[in-house]
């Protein structure tokens, strides 16, 4: 299941090409090949890529940590909403790379099929038809009304609240940078980068 295009432009070269070992330092590009191991696919080329400007990947890789896997919502959870973020925008990059990561965090074929169906399916459990409902509202509005505020916080305190504000903001602005960037998903490993 890979997301819609929605007025992308034909798939073309990158725009900015991922970094050598030279051009993004040697911690940079070990860290991007033992992602790319854990992952099973080439070394994520948004990360060679953004690492070209070392400083900012250095702190954007720490909050991003925080976020995700360091966050306090259960990964299940944090997969189910990326990938709804990443369906939303039509990133095939975020959706290829984090479905991989959701089928470690419990998230199945199904679950993968109500994703690009939504929050209204009666097989998502009360919370986590709330947090895609929120998803899809911040989305649409950049904001949540009353009501789904109210629903959101029937299932998460305050800190929670507020991580999950932050992850979706986080991978809509990820979804934005790997668009504008032409970044392809990441070949499986041994395969060439597309």
């Amino acid at each position: 299941m890979t997301p819609p295009g929605r007025d992308r432009p034909a798939a073309s070269a990158p725009r900015i090409t991922p970094g050598s070992r030279k051009e993004v330092g040697a911690l940079v590009w070990l860290f991007s090949h033992l992602a790319g191991f854990v992952s099973r696919t080439r070394a994520p080329a948004l990360f060679l890529t953004l690492g070209r400007h070392r400083k900012l990947f250095r702190g954007w890789l720490r909050f991003a940590g925080r976020l995700m896997p360091g966050g306090t919502l259960p990964r299940r959870e944090t997969e189910l909403v990326i990938l709804r973020v990443a369906h939303l925008r039509g990133c095939s990059y975020e959706f290829e790379h984090h479905k991989r990561l959701g089928r470690r965090a419990g998230v199945t074929r199904a679950d993968l099929d109500r994703i690009v169906d939504g929050s209204d399916d009666a097989a998502w459990t009360t919370r986590e038809r709330a947090l895609l409902a929120a998803t899809d509202m911040l989305h649409e509005r950049q904001d949540l009304d009353d009501t789904a505020w109210q629903d959101l916080r029937a299932h998460l305190d305050e800190n929670a609240a507020i991580e999950l504000l932050l992850l979706v903001g986080h991978y809509q602005m990820l979804a934005t940078t790997i668009t504008a960037l032409r970044l392809s998903p990441d070949a499986p490993r041994g395969e060439p980068r597309g």
